[in-house]
């Protein structure tokens, strides 16, 4: 009894330290404060509304909270003060383990394969090579000639059992006058969905429209594009001035119409359609080198590419626009110096790895022209590619073109801010046919309005395309 007595005024001391505890003295009346000791609000990670939430700032990427005071410090929960001391006490003193979430996490997804995993690429092999190189299991799957190189271009599966990079080895020791390489993926560059208002790119860049043009300067060219499938029944090619010549067999599945049919349209689309194009008098001739993957994306190999290069090389065209990246590949990059050489202007994206993604080719190249992305604003694309290889920027974010089956819609990426300056290059080979890709890419980068850090920069390249400039040609170099 003695005991009990005294345990007694103990509980009870206990019992009002507990409820002091609890007390908020900032409180009106003394108000029990138990919210202070349940879970805080969440904090949100705010991605930047996605592709850009129509703000088309390209940034996104400043890691803003939601739930978070104007000074920075975090607001308290607004819980109402109910009558669950209990609750509140064991929440305090006794905190019970997180609860686990039901929704499982997800694997990052694989990422795509830059390269075939079976096969080899070569030129310059002779028929006592190729021999050789069969008999140690080698097979010929493809033979193409290549007029720019004055050579057979021949597609190799490696034996069973070998290493890829071991394979090229071989082949390279079995002929060392040859050129060999991995055969290599290239893939359109584009977001797959853009909402919000589109902007007046053309404006964006002073395009000469219209009565603008200079007398000689009417954009009458033939232009080449190596990508995707291309709805030739859209609307925006009415005036039947668009070619299209596919590569790949019957067996192969067809790529998805989305992204070359946006990029023709851009270039090429008609003057009267909801998509007009930059130079609707021009004719394209436009090769379908991609196929869709077994991962369900468009892509396209270096074999391929190298045959569509040299097509478009046969049928005298003068300007290629490839809205691809890949990687950099010892036989492209050999068969573009080459039509450098030849006068042939080739324009590139840069890709949209994001700004610390390495080069990203052909537009790395340098004789390619390489083409970042811009809003309205002027500021660079948040996932647009960066560095040294950049030469211009131009209108990327949200440009209104046609939609793969009809009408139109916005698109994002470094695939549609290279056609605008493959027309101001047009442009100037409609004024100046002697104009070299030398000449052409001088000029281009010596009239762009600068951005960013004075000069050429990693970001902008020289600057903004200033198509106003298009039809005067120099070969002075920018610097």
């Amino acid at each position: 009894m003695r005991a009990t007595s005294w345990l007694r005024p103990k509980a009870l001391l206990l019992f009002w330290v507990a409820v002091a505890l609890l007390v908020n003295p900032q409180a009106p009346g003394g108000q029990l404060a138990l919210g202070e000791f349940g879970p805080r609000s969440a904090l949100a990670d705010d991605d930047g509304g996605g592709d850009d939430g129509g703000g088309d700032d390209g940034g996104g990427e400043d890691g803003g909270r939601s739930g978070a005071s104007p000074g920075g410090s975090r607001t308290t929960s607004s819980r109402s003060t109910g009558p669950n001391l209990f609750r509140a006490l064991t929440d305090r003193f006794l905190p019970r383990p997180p609860r686990r979430s039901g929704r499982r996490a997800q694997r990052p997804a694989a990422p795509l394969p830059s390269r075939v995993p079976d096969q080899i690429v070569a030129t310059g092999l002779s028929s006592a090579e190729i021999g050789r190189l069969q008999a140690t299991g080698f097979t010929v799957l493809d033979r193409a000639d290549i007029q720019l190189l004055g050579s057979e271009l021949i597609r190799l599966r490696i034996p069973p059992n070998m290493r890829l990079e071991a394979a090229r080895d071989l082949v390279i020791d079995a002929a060392p006058q040859s050129t060999s390489d991995f055969v290599h993926y290239y893939r359109p560059g584009q977001e797959a969905e853009c909402a919000g208002p589109h902007c007046a790119a053309a404006g964006l860049i002073g395009w000469p429209a219209g009565s603008g043009l200079p007398a000689g300067c009417g954009g009458n060219v033939t232009i080449g594009l190596i990508d995707t499938a291309i709805n030739p029944a859209h609307d925006a090619f009415s005036k039947g001035r668009v070619e299209v010549l596919r590569l790949s067999d019957d067996g192969v599945p067809e790529s998805g119409r989305q992204h070359g049919t946006a990029v023709a349209a851009l270039l090429v689309g008609g003057a009267d359609s909801r998509t007009p194009g930059l130079l609707p008098h021009a004719r394209l001739i436009a090769v379908d080198a991609f196929h869709r993957g077994d991962r369900q994306d468009d892509r396209s190999d270096a074999y391929d590419l190298l045959r569509a290069l040299d097509l478009l090389s046969a049928r005298g065209v003068q300007l290629t626009n490839m809205s691809l990246s890949g990687p950099a590949n010892a036989l492209l990059e050999q068969v573009v110096r080459r039509l450098s050489e030849r006068g042939m202007v080739i324009v590139a994206a840069a890709g949209n790895g994001g700004p610390k993604a390495g080069p990203a080719y052909p537009a790395a190249y340098a004789e390619v022209i390489a083409v970042t992305a811009v809003d309205r604003m002027k500021r660079p694309y948040r996932r647009a590619g960066r560095g040294e290889h950049i030469d211009l920027a131009a209108p990327g974010v949200q440009v209104w073109t046609a939609a793969s089956v009809s009408g139109a819609r916005p698109k994002t990426g470094t695939s549609f801010a290279a056609p605008f300056v493959t027309a101001a290059a047009a442009l100037m080979k409609s004024a100046n046919g002697n104009a070299t890709a030398a000449d052409i890419q001088d000029a281009l980068g010596k009239s762009a309005e600068d951005l960013g850090a004075p000069g050429k920069d990693d970001v902008f390249g020289w600057g903004l395309l200033n198509a106003s400039a298009a039809c005067l040609v120099t070969s002075k170099k920018a610097t």
